[in-house]
């Protein structure tokens, strides 16, 4: 049965915080919201738990997940970012944005695009999954709340509860937080391509 934590947007309880990093480190499956959408999220390195979330989306093994990094420093540890990029990541986080880069060796393989070798990052500007990272001191691995026969991602925490009580270990109440996706920039390419428009402005760029 998930456990279901009410933490406050705002003002995150030091306590509940702990005790949902400690289930992620115990390689829990946890259901956490993000300034786009609530997420699934595993520990970076938790082959089972990544396993699980891709059963709970019916996901194939070419779905491109995302870390999602505390700040642009963490980003550097496992995406390649040259200076531009790093000014432009600057300018655009925190925010509703996911950035797609040449991954570094921190990166475990699977977790790659199998021909391009690439990953999503982004640093999402919402307190409560910030928080979440911080006490982590590392990435979670991610993808969006969105269940397969759906076309839109889950909005209500005590839906999410009752449809997963039996496939994650935790659900975090942590109030609405939107439907529409994050902006998709593939950073791996000169200039930066939009290859999803979504809740972040992508006016200023070239459109896929």
């Amino acid at each position: 049965m998930a456990q279901f934590f009410e933490i406050h947007s705002q003002d995150p309880q030091s306590r509940l915080i702990r005790r949902s990093v400690n289930i992620l480190l115990e390689g829990g499956v946890i259901v956490y919201p993000t300034d786009s959408s609530y997420a699934l999220g595993c520990r970076i390195g938790d082959k089972p738990a990544l396993e699980r979330i891709r059963a709970i989306r019916d996901l194939d093994h070419k779905h491109n997940f995302t870390l999602v990094c505390r700040d642009l420093s963490e980003i550097t540890t496992y995406a390649r970012v040259d200076n531009q990029a790093f000014r432009l990541l600057k300018s655009l986080t925190p925010g509703p944005y996911t950035f797609i880069h040449q991954a570094t060796k921190q990166v475990p393989r699977r977790l790659l695009h199998p021909r391009r070798k690439t990953i999503g990052i982004r640093v999402p500007d919402n307190v409560i999954c910030r928080t979440l990272l911080a006490e982590l001191g590392q990435p979670i691995l991610s993808t969006t709340l969105m269940l397969p026969a759906d076309d839109r991602p889950l909005t209500d925490p005590y839906e999410m509860r009752a449809l997963l009580d039996r496939e994650v270990e935790l659900v975090i109440d942590g109030g609405f937080c939107g439907l529409e996706p994050t902006t998709v920039l593939d950073m791996a390419q000169e200039p930066p391509l939009v290859l999803r428009q979504g809740k972040g402005d992508a006016s200023r760029f070239d459109r896929g």
